[in-house]
């Protein structure tokens, strides 16, 4: 009746007492009591004082040591066994194989197997049945599949063995027709192939068998049980129906831990964070002790909302729980306060993290790269190298955007081959973030040749592609290359029409948009959501269709946005339409934009038309509510270095250089015919205006790119904001008089000068 070693202490002095140690009823059970609580020295004790010539106290040592010691003592003890002349038992191999199959030690699981043929055991359903699950857990599943076959008669446990064994191993395809096979052999599913084979339909977006599944359960009386109901709980929500999930759950007689932490990840998978953190809130009510997994969803919940507030009530409770040392649940508050934009608690996390696991590199890249920290994801990067961290997909696919971000070939060919050196680059994901990083990098043309040779292609693959040629202008291709996924079995989604539509506004396909932003709902069953919306407005008012853009947003089934209004905005700085401007910016200013643009924006229309008294109103605005625009820079890497410059920057060391060149570029340029557009400058005289049109940051990163490379190479720039219309038709005429190709980036796109055209066509 002893539960724990507390109580069995109790005891021991009344058997020593009694002289019944040296009794073998006694030795036998507490030989089994001592290894079931896991103390082992005190088994070894009674060991050494029984009768070595009885074959149960070796079984029961054996046993004990399987469960409780290494497994090289448990395969020690097993052969000392063999030498005393101790005939093994079946179960004496299954429990050592098990012990293989939990450390992963497929050595010497093959050892045991060839020691259990040598015994005779190889056509014993249990000894067999525990090679193949053995051989699973060391996923080697065409080793499972052979002695699966091999096995002259199989019971369930069996094939529950193969079907989990498949399943766990992300072969879910497998697992499935296993399953399906299991029942052509008139064999019977019981709770435990239920439970194996749910997962794999998961991971397959198999939603029919998961119903017939479902039924086959309630029709055997399954649903009672609650490993099997969570289950069923888990493939509903993987499968996208969290509402048919919360129906099971709230039918569910009984309900543990792990059936909540089910449904609370369930609701945050599904993008119902708010419904996740009422659930952990229930769970809370309803006394049950949260798990690590429970934190972890609860905080992945909160980083889908951005609810900073709710995150650090969630720590709290990891802290009161104490799981302020649980590895994952730290990993799961790094993500949490990334996606919540404080970097400086997720940092803090990092930095008192003693172990620090892969995943612990990966979450902290990750943010510093999705909150643009662009220098801190790559030193976190080098760091992890020194320490000699091999890094996975994960830990590439988090630092592949921060080199897209510094947009430069030489380092994106690094990384690229980096990736080859772990064997990683055919990875989709992998190769998926390669091909946008190319595209941002520059170099489209090799961003499609790496699309070309990639053979698995999800649908963020394509959309990746499609959306590298929007940035660069190239808004036929984009189209013809979703012509092409249509005949893929890969089905678009929303990005993908977000992806087109930004395409075709950057080439003027209006037509084309048109009828892509209806057919996403009609052939597709998308439903446009704010971004599609504002992206349609883009596009219409880059075309100068600003009547047909006013009417869209009017005739919109959700309520406009800030990005909606901000397109229309744009769209009249363009086409210098101040009596729509005004109104798009009435419309915008009562949604209170945190973006300064907006208001700059605004300023250049009324500039453009010399109303120098409205120019004055919107900069008192923005000074009443604290709006700063934000200053412009270009930047320029040369070799190794990244040089910046601001406009009218006087800092660099070939300053004197840098002027000279420009006011030689400028008289060339006007003498092919090129006028500065002074429109935007104002409060100064028309000298000045010119003056500070030709120190424009785009300008100086130019000319240094001119000076310091040959003859013939292409000039890459990156610009922090939109490139202005003076510098944009300067740039036409100094690629034509210096015969350079000249690449432009800025916060939308990428312009390709050369022989005095751009690539945006104007539409930029």
């Amino acid at each position: 009746m002893c539960a724990e070693m507390r109580e069995l202490y109790q005891f021991l002095p009344l058997v020593i007492k009694n002289g019944l140690d040296s009794d073998p009823l006694f030795q036998t059970k507490l030989l089994s009591l001592f290894s079931r609580f896991g103390s082992m020295h005190h088994a070894d004790l009674v060991f050494q004082r029984a009768d070595h010539s009885k074959d149960e106290f070796w079984h029961s040592m054996l046993k004990g040591h399987s469960k409780n010691s290494s497994l090289d003592v448990a395969f020690a003890f097993f052969c000392r066994m063999r030498r005393f002349g101790v005939q093994p038992l079946v179960y004496n191999f299954t429990y050592l194989l098990k012990n293989c199959g939990d450390q992963v030690d497929f050595r010497r699981g093959k050892q045991i197997h060839g020691k259990l043929i040598s015994c005779g055991f190889e056509s014993n359903v249990f000894a067999m049945t525990a090679v193949v699950n053995m051989y699973a857990k060391c996923s080697q599943m065409r080793d499972a599949q052979k002695m699966f076959d091999r096995m002259p008669q199989r019971d369930v446990v069996a094939w529950n063995a193969l079907v989990s064994g498949y399943a766990q191993n992300g072969l879910p395809l497998r697992a499935i027709q296993t399953f399906g096979l299991m029942q052509t052999e008139a064999m019977s599913p019981d709770s435990i192939t239920i439970v194996s084979v749910l997962p794999a339909c998961a991971d397959t977006g198999c939603l029919k068998l998961a119903k017939s599944i479902h039924g086959y359960v309630v029709r055997v009386g399954f649903e009672s049980l609650v490993n099997v109901a969570t289950a069923i709980v888990d493939v509903y929500s993987k499968c996208g129906h969290v509402n048919k999930a919360r129906l099971v759950f709230d039918r569910m007689p009984e309900k543990n831990v792990v059936s909540w932490n089910t449904m609370i990840d369930g609701y945050a998978r599904n993008g119902d964070a708010k419904e996740a953190l009422k659930m952990f809130q229930q769970m809370q009510a309803e006394g049950l002790r949260a798990t690590d997994v429970t934190f972890m969803a609860a905080l992945h919940a909160c980083a889908n909302m951005g609810d900073l507030a709710q995150g650090r009530y969630v720590h709290d409770l990891v802290v009161r729980d104490g799981f302020e040392s649980d590895v994952s649940v730290n990993n799961s508050l790094i993500a949490m306060y990334s996606k919540c934009k404080r970097m400086d608690l997720a940092a803090e996390i990092f930095k008192k993290l003693h172990k620090k696991t892969l995943v612990s590199w990966n979450a902290i890249i990750s943010g510093y790269t999705q909150n643009d920290h662009v220098n801190e994801a790559l030193h976190l990067f080098s760091e992890m190298q020194k320490k000699n961290l091999k890094p996975d997909s994960f830990t590439l696919v988090s630092i592949i955007p921060a080199f897209a971000n510094l947009s430069v070939l030489r380092t994106s060919k690094w990384v690229h081959g980096h990736a080859i050196r772990l064997c990683l680059h055919r990875n989709v994901y992998v190769v998926t973030a390669l091909i946008d990083m190319y595209a941002k990098s520059g170099s489209i043309k090799i961003a499609r040749k790496l699309f070309d040779m990639t053979d698995e292609r999800h649908v963020t693959t394509w959309n990746a592609m499609i959306e590298g040629y929007g940035t660069h202008g190239f808004g036929k291709e984009a189209v013809s290359l979703f012509n092409q996924m249509k005949m893929s079995p890969v089905k678009p989604n929303d990005v993908t029409f977000l992806c087109l539509l930004s395409a075709c506004g950057h080439s003027g396909l209006v037509d084309e948009g048109r009828e892509f932003f209806n057919s996403m709902s009609r052939d597709y069953g998308v439903t446009p959501h704010m971004d599609h919306y504002a992206t349609m407005v883009d596009l219409l008012g880059r075309a100068g269709l600003l009547d047909e853009a006013w009417d869209f947003i009017q005739a919109m089934p959700i309520e406009p946005g800030i990005s909606v209004f901000g397109a229309l905005l744009g769209a009249c700085k363009i086409h210098k339409n101040v009596e729509l401007g005004e109104k798009a910016a009435t419309r915008l200013f009562e949604l209170e934009p945190e973006e300064g643009g907006y208001y700059v924006l605004l300023a250049n229309i009324y500039a453009t038309a010399s109303m120098w008294g409205a120019v004055a109103r919107v900069r008192n605005m923005m000074e009443k509510k604290g709006i700063q625009k934000m200053p412009g820079c270009t930047l320029i890497q040369l070799k190794n270095e990244v040089h910046t410059f601001y406009s009218g920057s006087t800092s660099h060391p070939q300053t004197e250089l840098i002027y000279k060149a420009l006011e030689e570029l400028m008289v060339k340029i006007k003498a092919a015919g090129y006028v500065p557009d002074t429109n935007s400058a104002h409060d100064v005289e028309d000298y000045v205006k010119e003056q500070l049109l030709n120190t424009h940051s785009e300008k100086l990163a130019i000319a240094f790119g001119l000076i310091n490379t040959s003859p013939g190479t292409t000039v890459h720039i990156r610009k922090n904001l939109r490139v202005c219309a003076d510098c944009h038709t300067a740039t036409k005429f100094i690629s034509k008089v210096t015969n350079r190709e000249i690449i432009v980036r800025d916060m939308h796109r990428f312009h390709h000068f050369k022989d005095g055209f751009c690539s945006c066509g104007d539409y930029w």
